[in-house]
């Protein structure tokens, strides 16, 4: 089972799109908070713990959810999407608190660590250069996927996790990333 919780998780990060803290709408490139988070994140000598891997999976989705859905903000032309990017800052800001006290109450302690997947660079990259109608369908297209990555990687470790206050924060985030999930499906 844990074997499943790994893999769905390193299938999570690789297929999530996220990125690193920032205001200005995102250029991964200019930032050097996000790249040194990836150069954190690069594989080392011993490999993470299913529980340091599902916190660094579940903080990167929370960063490319924020910064996505900042994104919005300035580049979406529908009303709908605008609103539910607001939606999401606020929500996944929330699940980022959450998530750093879950890890903080592990023994030992645990910090995610919001590091960028390539994958995910890229489509902020890809947010980043549309705008209108276009910027409005690869946002729901990306939120979709997104959401569906992390719900993917809760109940993984929900089912099968080996820290409690990981496992009672990724049980308790299941219904409200399928609320997610659904609402980027009606965009």
């Amino acid at each position: 089972m844990n074997r499943l919780a790994v893999t769905a998780i390193a299938a999570i990060a690789l297929t999530t799109a996220a990125c690193g803290k920032k205001d200005d709408g995102g250029d991964v490139a200019a930032n050097p908070d996000i790249a040194a988070a990836s150069d954190a994140a690069a594989p080392s000598a011993a490999p993470a713990s299913p529980a340091q891997a599902f916190a660094d999976t579940a903080a990167a989705s929370d960063t490319f959810e924020v910064e996505t859905s900042k994104l919005a903000a300035t580049k979406a032309s529908s009303a709908k999407v605008k609103s539910f990017a607001e939606q999401m800052v606020k929500a996944h800001t929330d699940s980022t608190a959450k998530l750093k006290a879950a890890a903080a109450a592990a023994a030992p302690p645990i910090t995610p660590v919001p590091a960028l997947t390539a994958a995910q660079q890229a489509k902020l990259a890809e947010l980043t250069a549309k705008s209108g109608a276009d910027f409005d369908k690869a946002y729901a297209a990306a939120q979709i996927e997104a959401h569906q990555a992390t719900l993917d990687a809760l109940k993984g470790y929900s089912a099968s996790g080996e820290v409690a206050s990981l496992k009672a924060f990724a049980t308790e985030l299941v219904p409200i990333v399928t609320a997610h999930l659904n609402m980027a499906k009606g965009l």
